[in-house]
């Protein structure tokens, strides 16, 4: 997630954008493809959904973290705002076309598989133990894009992607760990699907698990 100088912003935001488009189509469509597949056993749909998503985000990053950093994530914008990395106004732009773009995702999504443009989710997604397991999965994803730029930085792609997919299984909250896949999500009435209701108390736990852990690893990385 190194940024280059040489990409404008426009560029820089396309990246952004698209990234967090394919991000959402791969959540969203494996699900959907799980679901018709998997015979109606759902862990064999979230291991389905597992695979598609690391691998989709481990790609994504190899492509596009030479351009734009490669967040297609709002919380990882803000950690890297508040390092001072990136202007508050270029995250205000980021996080505009991710979330653009993951709405973008889940209607293409829903163009593939023959679905409304959106839907309405109506899977809840609520309770102290999900927010908790919310908050501790977008604390390790910081955690891990935090530590790994300053020790392994070659290695970061592999990484993000491997904790994300471990996340589906460790947390109660099955790792959303990201406000834009969140708010697409929410438009799509299927098996990665969250009640719009629940997406506020979603998003609060993601940003304080990306707050927490951005002190927390800034102070450990801090050489007197």
């Amino acid at each position: 997630m190194i940024k280059s100088e040489q990409f404008d912003l426009p560029r820089r935001l396309a990246a952004e954008g698209l990234g967090t488009a394919f991000l959402v189509m791969s959540v969203v469509g494996s699900g959907i493809m799980g679901e018709q597949l998997a015979g109606g056993n759902e862990g064999l749909v979230l291991l389905v959904n597992t695979l598609a998503t690391g691998a989709t985000l481990t790609t994504l990053i190899l492509i596009f973290s030479a351009i734009s950093g490669a967040h297609f994530n709002p919380v990882v914008s803000l950690s890297f705002a508040l390092q001072r990395q990136l202007s508050w106004k270029d995250f205000s732009a980021y996080t505009i076309v991710q979330i653009m773009g993951g709405i973008c995702g889940t209607m293409m999504v829903h163009i593939m598989f023959n679905l409304p443009l959106i839907t309405e989710a109506t899977h809840a997604r609520t309770g102290a133990g999900i927010w908790i397991g919310e908050i501790i999965a977008t604390f390790a994803l910081i955690a891990t894009i935090i530590g790994c730029l300053r020790t392994r930085a070659e290695a970061l792609p592999y990484a993000v992607g491997l904790i994300i997919m471990a996340g589906y299984w460790y947390t109660s909250s099955t790792s959303f760990a990201n406000p834009a896949v969140t708010i697409a999500r929410a438009l799509s009435n299927t098996f990665s699907g969250i009640r719009p209701e629940d997406v506020p108390t979603f998003i609060a736990a993601q940003i304080v698990g990306a707050v927490l852990a951005t002190i927390m690893f800034r102070w450990i990385w801090s050489v007197k």
